[in-house]
């Protein structure tokens, strides 16, 4: 597509048009969207176009229309995070990441459907209601980058920048059977910053159908940023250059559990183990060591909950009947904690970060499954089961928040499907600040298996 704008073979605004006139008959029935944003839309699809007819230097992304999640500020559009307290809001300023996408040429379709300030692993809120799963409109999405995931999924948008806190990019990206990318945290910078919520833990990053379009958002997207302290330095590195330079070596652990999940959907256990063994053929030795490492849910739970009472407690007075129960329950069990609690989950976090570690050195990458269970039904918080087996309320969800605890970069790819047709995704986890390697053999699994070719069914 970049590639077709560039040599005028065709243009942005016919791209642009083609898919606005996709998501006027796709978006009703699923819901992605919450704020479209047609108008600017055609007028940057324009511009791009112009800077390619008078043989200017464009950007990376020059002309490719691109969605934004709702919990990212964005100019003069409309930013709700998803809650009646924000239904009215327009920033001033786009967050860094968006300013970014926007230098490099990206075409803004509009908002993203998300949780109400994404804190559920589901997207549904008071103001725009629930987002669909395009393989199944009886299934979750997942969440909560719900809205982007079902965006791409549907092919309503060609790349999507979302968020993740717990396994929100990484999650609806397995439900719905596309490319999600976590990467290190820092990585790329965020700024302003939605009061607390998220500190330390939340990751911003593509969703997309191709590897090599994540990697060319994450070239446009990263780099120091002066007002995010936690915002790493640019590591001059190309990664859609480098993407197909596989290492001859590579030492994998796959494990099906993490010695941490309690049961796995037996379609999930055979679609990831089938897919692992792909790698084989480059020569990479691939172990299942056990994980001999204490589930860190509790102390995740604990600083998870208490940011967001942090953030949104002063608010509770004024709107909480407005705000979604899940919420409120967040908010009131951060509020249950005394500070030794959370000072007692960081020390936590600091031996989980440790042990992994340790685990890690004698590998490159690790390979999980993404999610325990294919979607499952719309409008329920958690499966009460799997495979016939009482599960806690995360028990659905083991793999993803481990590694907002410890930073690490970890993506998402479709690498199967479920008896009755739902998509399975295999989580890729590599050592902090090594989003190359975990690209490249997510490159590298694309090309021996490629998914592209099945879609929802929409007409």
């Amino acid at each position: 597509m970049t590639n077709g704008i560039k040599n005028q073979e065709i243009t942005s605004l016919e791209i642009t048009e083609a898919i606005i006139e996709r998501i006027q008959k796709i978006n009703p029935i699923i819901n992605a969207y919450c704020t479209p944003t047609f108008d600017i839309a055609r007028e940057m699809a324009k511009e791009a176009d112009n800077l390619v007819k008078q043989g200017k230097k464009v950007g990376l992304l020059n002309g490719i229309p691109t969605s934004i999640k709702d919990l990212m500020y964005t100019k003069g559009i409309r930013t709700t995070f998803g809650s009646l307290i924000y239904e009215n809001y327009i920033p001033a300023q786009d967050q860094i990441d968006v300013k970014r996408l926007k230098e490099a040429g990206c075409v803004l379709l509009g908002k993203t459907n998300t949780p109400e300030f994404g804190h559920f692993g589901h997207t549904r809120n008071k103001i725009f209601g629930a987002t669909k799963n395009p393989w199944n409109l009886e299934r979750t999405c997942g969440g909560s980058s719900g809205g982007a995931a079902a965006a791409v999924a549907a092919g309503i948008s060609p790349l999507a920048l979302g968020s993740d806190g717990g396994g929100s990019i990484r999650d609806p990206a397995s439900l719905c059977g596309i490319y999600g990318l976590k990467p290190t945290f820092g990585r790329i910078p965020v700024y302003p910053k939605n009061g607390v919520q998220g500190y330390s833990i939340s990751h911003h990053g593509p969703l997309t159908r191709y590897i090599e379009d994540a990697a060319l958002m994450l070239d446009v997207m990263k780099g120091f940023h002066e007002f995010d302290r936690d915002s790493l330095p640019d590591d001059n590195i190309s990664y859609t250059e480098h993407l197909d330079e596989l290492p001859k070596t590579l030492k994998i652990a796959f494990s099906l559990d993490m010695g941490i999940a309690k049961v796995v959907h037996p379609d999930v256990e055979r679609a990831v183990s089938n897919a692992v063994t792909e790698l084989e053929q480059f020569g990479w030795t691939i172990e299942t060591p056990k994980m001999k490492i204490k589930n860190p849910v509790l102390a995740f739970n604990t600083i998870f909950t208490a940011l967001y009472a942090a953030d949104l407690a002063p608010k509770l007075k004024k709107w909480r009947d407005k705000m979604e129960p899940s919420l409120v329950k967040f908010i009131e069990a951060g509020l249950s904690f005394p500070a030794t609690a959370l000072l007692k989950a960081f020390k936590q976090r600091k031996v989980f970060h440790e042990k992994f570690n340790k685990f890690m050195k004698d590998y490159d990458i690790l390979i999980t499954p993404t999610v325990a269970i294919p979607a499952f039904k719309l409008g329920i918080d958690y499966p009460a089961e799997i495979d016939g087996k009482n599960v806690s309320p995360t028990g659905w969800q083991p793999y993803a928040p481990p590694f907002n605890l410890t930073g690490n970069p970890a993506a998402s790819i479709p690498c199967g499907f479920s008896k009755d047709g739902l998509p399975i995704g295999m989580q890729i986890v590599g050592h902090r600040y090594e989003d190359l390697l975990v690209l490249q053999v997510s490159k590298a699994f694309q090309d021996v298996a490629p998914w592209q070719d099945k879609k929802p069914q929409f007409g």
